[in-house]
């Protein structure tokens, strides 16, 4: 819970913003540590759900990797003092750029997702001089019983390499002076719930590693992305995602040969509970039979609810009435979609109100626009307020 003194603070900034709690970020990092033993496991931050500095720096100070999937999530992760041995570039379409720009790098490995993938960075780095590590990003054809839009595994999606594709890849290695193939990678999805989806990749990841140890190739890892969730219902309660069971599950079940090791790319499950959006109430309105409260954020400062129809809680942190009503909760952008969250019970709320929506730290920032030319918005830290 936010104390007085860090909600007087919030009642003198420009609203809206982003505040870090950074302690739950640390706690957060260092439960992880404990679950991902370094001796099986890799892990790598998946940066496309925050790239904010401050985060970076503590994600960095853990120990993990990178997870790109653009050359400019390459570059930030360079800049940002991340070792080049610990990033992997995925990604479905990579540009002659951004591959050069990576092979120049000298990143750990791509992730390719297409067998012209695959040749073209040979094609690069051939011309460079170079052998270049990849992985085979497969799609293995896993419903992950999340949103259809954060499904990224089945036969449907554009991501990855049919899996009944591998012999002809291997085959075509053959051929190719400048590719070493170095591991296998998956990614099922986002913000899975149902553990037992893991369960069906590890079967198809041992099936496929001995197949291409069989082929003559001992692999250096087995990558199963992410999708790990976190409890956006209950995020004070359950701030730490559950790592041990989501580990536990690879511990179990996957094979590993000589020396190999499990990556993993988690992004949201790190971030996720340690940012907030705070936000003022603009007006309410009565209109028909609905309670409307509008804040100031909107959409372009957080589209999840908009794109996904996803579930934020929303708090009032500045009213005092103990009388409830059920308000939609709004923004102010010209969008119909504009919306938080509909029939909320919330205490009597007025003008200048100060509105607390959780677990923002994730595809929160990252995903916000400047649609109707609105304004880029500041984060503070809990280590300044």
């Amino acid at each position: 819970m936010f104390n007085n003194d860090i909600i007087d603070s919030f009642k003198t900034i420009d609203t809206p913003f982003y505040y870090y709690d950074l302690n739950i970020l640390s706690e957060t990092l260092e439960k992880l540590i404990i679950e991902a033993n370094s001796k099986i496991f890799k892990v790598h931050y998946a940066i496309k759900a925050n790239t904010n500095s401050k985060l970076l720096y503590l994600i960095r100070n853990h120990g993990i990797g990178i997870d790109a999937v653009s050359g400019n999530e390459v570059k930030k992760a360079i800049e940002e003092g991340f070792d080049n041995k610990d990033i992997v570039f995925a990604g479905v379409g990579k540009t002659d750029k951004e591959i050069e720009y990576s092979i120049n790098s000298k990143i750990s490995c791509f992730n390719c997702e297409s067998i012209q993938e695959i040749q073209v960075i040979n094609d690069i780095s051939k011309k460079s001089l170079v052998t270049s590590n990849i992985a085979l990003r497969l799609n293995p054809n896993i419903e992950s019983k999340t949103h259809k839009n954060i499904t990224t595994g089945t036969k449907k999606n554009k991501f990855g390499i049919d899996i009944n594709d591998v012999d002809d890849i291997l085959i075509l290695l053959k051929s190719l002076d400048n590719i070493n193939l170095v591991g296998i990678h998956f990614h099922l999805g986002s913000q899975i719930t149902n553990f037992k989806v893991f369960d069906k990749l590890c079967k198809i990841a041992n099936t496929t590693n001995k197949k291409i140890f069989d082929y003559g190739i001992l692999l250096n890892h087995i990558n199963v992305g992410g999708g790990l969730p976190i409890d956006y219902n209950n995020p004070e309660k359950n701030y730490i995602p559950n790592f041990s069971e989501y580990f536990n599950v690879y511990k179990k079940n996957i094979i590993l040969l000589k020396n190999q090791k499990i990556y993993v790319e988690l992004g949201r499950s790190l971030v996720g509970q340690c940012g907030n959006l705070i936000s003022r109430v603009l007006f309410t309105k009565k209109s028909y039979d609905k309670n409307y409260v509008i804040l100031d954020a909107g959409m372009t400062e957080l589209i999840r609810p908009a794109l996904y129809n996803s579930y934020h809680k929303i708090s009032n942190l500045t009213s005092i009435e103990s009388t409830f009503k059920k308000y939609d909760v709004v923004g102010p952008l010209c969008e119909s979609s504009d919306i938080f969250l509909k029939n909320i019970k919330l205490p009597f709320s007025k003008r200048n109100d100060i509105f607390r929506i959780y677990s923002c730290g994730a595809y929160g920032k990252t995903m916000s626009l400047n649609y109707n030319l609105r304004n880029t918005i500041k984060s503070y830290y809990s280590d300044i307020i």
